[in-house]
């Protein structure tokens, strides 16, 4: 059972994550069930991959003020919590077999999460938090053993999101985080308490997605044989290009976002003779979302009269295996999405970051391409076009990192679970790991 994630949102680093996360299940469990525990109006059944094709099934929690719902995750919880006074297992066990949610868990062999990926901390928020934090407790509160998978671990800026946090870091049997800065930061704090051991590095299961042929090349509506000879792929964020969430440059950028994008697409069609083709990862319609869809298509529309078929839009809507699809076609890639990001690098493919945040050089560190993660919080335009400028020179050498490096990212996930089921005294169904 995974929490915190689902293939049920636009966002496809969501979608990305939670594929990985399966491709690592299939790894030691090939013939496992696997099921989510997130939040959703109804259940949902999703189908994964071909090859074989995996079934999936969404346990829908809610997270509302409607406490009535009996897949409140706050009743449930409360449900558990009085549970456990329950002096006889018998009649708690009985109790728990009426509720189909808690009967779930309690049959379920390995729950792990993996809280969106950089949501186990305040700064998006205590509501947030909340909402990733409350089915992990409800596991706690159970008494099953919880996991939580690679992922971005903190920060916690406020008191009550600090006990929150430790309640739950304390009660997982293990704590997998993607990037070994925060992993020493947990451990040099204190924070891992008598068990430090139980804190380990495993790299982001974005990785290890499977790209995905889409059913048509949508890139103006011309053929895949028609790209561009040297292609580069550009991610352009909604959700910096209106000025963060609430609009008003919310993450501190000492530069203007929409000027750096204009003064890119410029650059690589005009300087560097590439084709640019722009590639959404958040998909979703409206002014007033986060969307990438709606900001690329106008910035297609907008730079299609100058450079006409020098730069291309990936129109339509795809999933996080046929977007990886369409980035491995790029030759380089910049993007404004960590997992858009991963989906070029883990495709040998150099990339340049554009950071909003400091999960981009925790998660680039563990690749060794750091030294291009460009990050507006800290540099203004004139840097970064530096920064890309020395990129583009240096990309065959990167390339080649990124063919040398990737072999050992694919055995470390694919022995994850391996690894988590010994540590729960489980039997696996496969001992060579390797995706």
């Amino acid at each position: 059972m995974i929490l915190g994630a689902t293939f049920g949102t636009d966002n496809l680093g969501v979608s990305a994550l939670t594929a990985g996360a399966v491709e690592a299940v299939r790894q030691t469990f090939p013939a496992a069930e696997i099921l989510l525990l997130d939040y959703g109006i109804s259940p949902e059944r999703y189908v994964l991959g071909e090859d074989p094709p995996v079934a999936i099934s969404l346990v829908a929690l809610r997270f509302s003020k409607k406490f009535y719902l009996k897949n409140n995750v706050a009743r449930l919880l409360a449900t558990a919590l009085a549970l456990r006074l329950i002096p006889f297992r018998s009649w708690r066990e009985g109790w728990e077999a009426k509720d189909p949610t808690l009967s779930r868990i309690r049959k379920a062999p390995i729950i792990v999460a993996l809280s969106g990926g950089d949501s186990f901390s305040d700064i998006y928020g205590i509501a947030r938090l909340l909402y990733v934090s409350l089915p992990q407790l409800l596991v706690l509160a159970l008494k099953k053993k919880l996991v939580l998978l690679p992922q971005t671990l903190g920060p916690f800026s406020r008191g009550f999101s600090r006990a929150l946090a430790g309640r739950i870091l304390k009660g997982a049997t293990l704590v997998y985080s993607r990037d070994r800065q925060g992993l020493e930061e947990f451990q040099t704090q204190g924070r891992s308490g008598r068990q430090p051991d139980k804190f380990r590095f495993c790299y982001d299961l974005g990785f290890v997605v499977r790209p995905k042929k889409p059913r048509r090349w949508e890139a103006d509506g011309e053929a895949e044989s028609e790209r561009p000879p040297f292609l580069v792929g550009f991610n352009v964020s909604g959700l910096l290009y209106r000025g963060g969430y609430g609009g008003r440059n919310d993450f501190g950028l000492q530069c203007d976002y929409r000027l750096l994008v204009e003064a890119i697409i410029s650059y690589l069609i005009e300087r560097a003779d590439a084709g640019v083709i722009l590639v959404p990862h958040v998909f979703g319609a409206g002014a007033d979302t986060e969307s990438d869809a709606p900001v690329c298509a106008r910035l297609h529309e907008q730079f299609r009269p100058r450079y006409g078929e020098r730069i291309l839009l990936a129109e339509g809507r795809y999933d996080q295996s046929e977007i990886k699809y369409l980035i491995g076609k790029c030759h380089f890639f910049i993007g404004s999405r960590m997992h858009a990001c991963i989906a070029a690098i883990s495709q040998h493919i150099p990339t340049v970051s554009i950071a909003y945040s400091q999960k981009f050089k925790g998660v680039m560190e563990t690749v060794g391409v750091e030294r291009h993660v460009a990050d507006p919080r800290v540099m203004g335009q004139e840097e970064i076009m530096a920064l890309l400028e020395k990129a583009l020179a240096e990309r065959e050498e990167t390339r080649r990192h990124l063919q040398s490096k990737m072999p050992e990212i694919r055995t470390r996930i694919g022995g994850l679970f391996q690894e988590i089921a010994r540590e729960m005294g489980l039997k696996t169904e496969r001992t060579v790991p390797g995706i």
